[in-house]
């Protein structure tokens, strides 16, 4: 794993486990919210974001979150690892509004400067809906995916956590090399 996209829903912890994998595996860690937000929730022009993705991707190795449908299949042609957070919408829609609590009217460490965080009930519908609209569109390009691509979908915090311990430990046991 040395090109790793993590999608789902918001809430579902995309940004917490890509910096547990950028630990874990020495790999910088890329927070797309962080580069796609300009101050005041605003959104650079859609060329300029294909601009910045794909330079992006272009390193080496990467751990990238987050959803932004326009430039997932760009990141899908690069990445060697596809992880889906595929979590019910209670978890998401739980952890989002928790989220909400704790950096209310702070900027989050994964988000672009001067976005506050902030009750945004268009935020809160779109992970509520997650399941029946996007849920769909990400499989199909999953789906299409050829087989020189890692698929790991994960339905639960408890299949993150054994992930990461599974991940934690193979780390170790490789053999150093002079």
């Amino acid at each position: 794993m040395k090109k790793i996209i993590l999608i789902g829903s918001g809430g579902a912890g995309k940004s917490t486990l890509a910096r547990h994998l950028g630990d874990a595996l020495a790999i910088e860690v890329i927070h797309l919210d962080k580069l796609h937000w300009q101050p005041n929730w605003t959104s650079p022009p859609k060329d300029e974001w294909r601009k910045t993705v794909r330079k992006l991707i272009e390193k080496d190795e990467w751990v990238i979150d987050g959803n932004f449908n326009g430039t997932m299949e760009l990141r899908m042609a690069a990445c060697d690892t596809v992880i889906y957070l595929d979590f019910p919408r209670l978890v998401c829609v739980y952890r989002a509004l928790k989220r909400v609590l704790k950096y209310y009217n702070k900027t989050r460490p994964d988000m672009g400067e001067g976005c506050r965080e902030r009750l945004d009930f268009e935020f809160l519908r779109w992970v509520w809906t997650f399941q029946k609209s996007d849920k769909p569109k990400i499989e199909e390009r999953i789906n299409k995916l050829g087989v020189d691509k890692t698929i790991i979908r994960l339905r639960s915090p408890k299949e993150v956590e054994d992930f990461l311990a599974d991940l934690d430990f193979t780390q170790k046991e490789e053999p150093a090399t002079n």
